[in-house]
């Protein structure tokens, strides 16, 4: 009876604790690309106008290239 109850039981047992733990490590990337991110607005915001421009962004454009926005194609073209 417990051979029959552990094949049962047991692999629905581990399949969520699984789904609960990929929720959790999303969880934790999402929250930790957040700071991440946050932290690399505030490292360009420091920068003088001439250091952006070096790098081929304007000051407005700060958030959008850290998000993903703006790509080095969309540079090429302005």
């Amino acid at each position: 009876m417990s051979a029959i109850l552990s094949t049962i039981v047991w692999p629905a047992v581990t399949k969520r604790l699984g789904a609960f733990s990929r929720l959790l490590s999303a969880y934790c990337h999402g929250i930790a690309g957040y700071f991440v991110r946050r932290s690399a607005i505030a490292r360009l915001h420091e920068l003088d106008d001439r250091a952006l421009r070096d790098i081929g962004l304007a000051r407005s454009q700060i958030e959008a290239a850290v998000y993903g926005f703006i790509t080095p194609s969309d540079h090429a073209r302005m």
